[in-house]
């Protein structure tokens, strides 16, 4: 019999939403619960799953038609009995608001996915932290019919932000390898088929992508009246839309409009051209400046004000390897040509006198050793900084330009750059301020060696309020580090060296620590990076300062 697949109800206040792909064609057999087609609201992008098996007769929708709830999708030639859903059942499985549980926009949520035919168990990539949706695989870890344990490691892949090895959460014999080196693969993509040596349930941690999220129960709705012949999406009563699907989160959509920006006219700064919010605020800048962005010569991944100079062919003088950008590489370089742009940088230098310090670090550097750490200067510093970020609170802000506002944090979570053989790495010491310096060294060279060592999860690298950038243990006097958006300061440190320094009447010997702390100067003043730099140097040089002030 002819079943009639509708638009299903999708949430409090949500009435319509846009087409973005349609994944059946007219004679297809379709089964319960397989996805139709794939929509996006103002909240969410979700499939939307068929409520029969059968044979799609005739699809009544296209890309970038904007359908109605209770519209008329899908003619499907259903297999059995239909039975119509009552008005209270469909209230009580309508979704909540899907920003509750949304990241980046689309619902996911943990669950038990149940376990495939023949006790084989679906092992799916997990999520790997906020706006991360895709990682590439850099390297398939087992083989099919390898045993594998809880926590082993499967795959080692790498993200925009780190290259991590995810392990397994079951114990099994490997059945089935569906990824493959350099591959990309989505969150909640089956990468392993296993076969459980124990009970046969699936991780509890799997990502599953889920259409409805959270369901409440609401009052009942009337049932859409059946749409005539007329009521078929036409360009006479159907909102006129832009045909190009364009590559953004639903909350960038929204963010755009909200601010009255064509999201159609913006470039996008990642990857295939994918438009972040910020990618619409530099727009928006440039339209107020009276230009757009073509004017501005901007380029997908570079930093939508950075201008791009075509460069002429190398190849004419001698030979060229061209190297494709990491993803790490690519990212610090889309990020920090950003905060380049954007932010107003100004850069202290000043030096400390760390004699005294040196002496002291010495002293106790076997006692940090016996509990696991290095008793480094950046370990010392980590506390300092902790303890200067209370005393000058704009440093550990953040700038909201688009609601005026400045974002002051009451917790003090500082990154530490990270030189690997990947590129710059930056994991995040989180309420420093409520650790001790040993207990700051130990966690410090774990999270070092976990970067070097590609085990430094997405959490360890996100949160950070204020960053600590030491070249000292390579070379240089001075350098100018750029401040990590959207923190407003970070501290560059650099080789320590003895100087003849006058002091009481004196020419003395005494080891001199260079730091250069760049600043935005949208929040901080000149004056305030001066005392902050002195309050530093003066804690560095007086440790009981610490316990006075910090």
């Amino acid at each position: 019999m002819a079943f009639e697949f509708k638009l299903p109800e999708l949430g409090e206040n949500i009435e319509s939403a846009d087409v973005v792909g349609v994944l059946v064609a007219v004679g297809d057999k379709v089964g319960v619960d397989q996805s139709l087609l794939e929509i996006e609201t103002d909240k969410a992008t979700v499939e939307v799953p068929s409520e029969v098996s059968g044979v799609i007769k005739e699809i009544r929708i296209k890309v970038g038609d904007k359908a109605k709830v209770g519209q008329v999708l899908f003619i499907i030639d259903a297999e059995g009995e239909v039975v119509a859903e009552s008005a209270e059942t469909k209230s009580e499985v309508a979704a909540a608001p899907v920003t509750e549980v949304a990241k980046e926009e689309i619902a996911q949520v943990k669950t038990e996915a149940p376990p495939v035919a023949g006790g084989l168990v679906e092992f799916t990539l997990p999520e790997l932290g906020e706006n991360i949706e895709t990682a590439d695989i850099i390297k398939v870890l087992v083989a099919v019919g390898d045993t594998v344990e809880v926590d082993q490691s499967v795959v080692e892949i790498e993200t925009d932000k780190a290259t991590v090895e995810v392990p397994v959460e079951i114990s099994g014999v490997v059945k089935e390898i569906k990824v493959k080196d350099g591959d990309t693969a989505k969150v909640g993509q089956v990468i392993l088929l296993i076969e459980s040596t124990g009970a046969v349930t699936a991780p509890k941690a799997t990502t599953a992508k889920v259409e409805i999220a959270q369901p409440v129960k609401t009052e009942p709705k009337e049932e859409a009246p059946k749409p005539t012949e007329s009521a078929k999406p036409t360009i006479s009563n159907v909102r006129a839309v832009d045909q190009r699907i364009v590559p953004a989160a639903p909350s960038v959509r929204r963010f755009a409009r909200e601010i009255g920006i064509d999201i159609h006219q913006v470039k996008g700064s990642g990857p295939g051209g994918r438009i972040s919010i910020e990618d619409v605020k530099m727009f928006s800048k440039l339209l107020n400046a009276g230009r757009d962005q073509s004017q501005a010569g901007a380029a997908p991944g570079v930093g939508s004000l950075i201008p791009v100079e075509e460069l002429p062919d190398f190849s004419k003088w001698g030979d060229v390897e061209p190297q494709k950008m990491s993803n790490i590489r690519r990212k610090t370089a889309e990020h920090l040509s950003y905060s380049w742009a954007t932010i107003p940088h100004v850069t202290q230098f000043d030096k400390a006198d760390i004699t005294e310090l040196e002496k002291m670090r010495k002293q106790f550097k076997a006692k940090v050793e016996a509990e696991g750490g290095k008793l480094t200067p950046t370990a010392i510093l980590l506390k300092v900084v902790a303890s200067a970020l209370k005393v000058f609170p704009q440093f550990n802000s953040s700038v909201d330009m688009g609601n005026k506002e400045v974002i002051y944090k009451k917790f003090y979570n500082i990154g530490v750059a990270v030189d690997t053989d990947r590129g710059l790495l930056v994991p995040v010491l989180k309420n420093v301020d409520k650790k001790n310096i040993i207990e700051l060294a130990v966690e410090l060279t774990e999270l070092s060696k976990k970067a070097r060592d590609k085990k430094l999860s997405i959490e360890e690298m996100q949160g950070g309020t204020f960053t600590i950038s030491n070249l000292g243990g390579i070379a240089g006097t001075y350098f100018t580090p750029v401040v990590n958006s959207p923190e407003v300061a970070i501290l560059g440190v650099s080789r320590s060296a003895m100087e003849m320094v006058f002091d009481n009447g004196e020419f003395v010997p005494k080891l001199m620590m260079p730091l250069a702390l760049s600043y935005d100067h949208r929040i901080i003043d000149g004056a305030d990076g001066a005392r902050f730099t002195k309050w530093i140097i003066d804690a560095l040089e007086n440790p009981f300062l610490l316990s006075l002030e910090g």
